[in-house]
């Protein structure tokens, strides 16, 4: 059984969720508060976090925070703020992935199997090569000629989603479905280029000259030297 930690300070919202989620299988710890959830995280392990963006002391990006610091568990935000600023500053911060409300319950529930499907197969494989980068799935850390390459969760995902084909040219949807479920309009050509410069800012020796990350001009993007 999973164990998911919800934190909603709406409470008729959240008496909804929880005994959705329970009906779903899912064991639940609700919190309202920030502070409440900083205690729940201290004393229990979760499989993954459903966290509102607005609390009454604090805000879902301080607990995103808090849980990044200590591990890789899978997080989704809920959010009533669908501007591109916000829901990229939370994808940032190590964000999973997002849905705005109102939202549908059987949407919700389909992006949190798919967050979980996606950690799981992070978790399965070993290493993964491209030029002098090695990308340790299991620990979901990147390193270049032994030292390590500080990445978002969203730039690794990108990496990851390049180097597992390496040599094939994935076009902007395929990379986009890898890398999060699309959920706004916010994502656009112009949001996936930001991220690819971004990341070969990273591990290319010439960001201007890339090795690595090659465009293929009108289809998409193609991995190896």
């Amino acid at each position: 059984m999973r164990h998911l930690l919800l934190v909603e300070d709406d409470k008729t919202i959240a008496m909804g969720l929880e005994y959705t989620l329970r009906q779903e299988g899912y064991d639940v710890t609700c919190c309202y508060t920030a502070a409440s959830a900083r205690e729940a995280l201290a004393s229990t392990r979760f499989d993954i976090a459903l966290l509102d963006l607005s609390l009454p002391d604090g805000s879902g990006y301080d607990l995103c925070r808090a849980i990044r610091a200590q591990s890789d568990m899978p997080v989704v935000f809920l959010t009533a703020c669908d501007e591109e600023v916000s829901i990229v500053m939370g994808l940032d911060l190590g964000a999973d992935d997002y849905i705005t409300k109102p939202f549908r319950v059987r949407e919700l529930l389909s992006r949190l199997r798919t967050v979980l499907r996606r950690a799981e197969r992070a978790g399965e494989g070993d290493e993964l090569r491209l030029g002098p980068v090695v990308i340790n799935t299991k620990q979901a850390r990147v390193m270049k000629n032994g030292a390590e390459v500080p990445l978002t969760a969203l730039e690794y995902r990108l990496l990851l989603t390049l180097a597992s084909h390496p040599g094939q040219v994935l076009s902007r949807a395929q990379l986009l479905d890898g890398i999060w479920d699309v959920g706004g309009e916010f994502v656009t050509d112009n949001t996936l280029s930001v991220y690819i410069k971004r990341l070969r800012e990273k591990i290319e020796d010439d960001p201007q000259n890339p090795r690595l990350i090659h465009t293929v001009r009108g289809l998409g993007y193609r991995a190896g030297e």
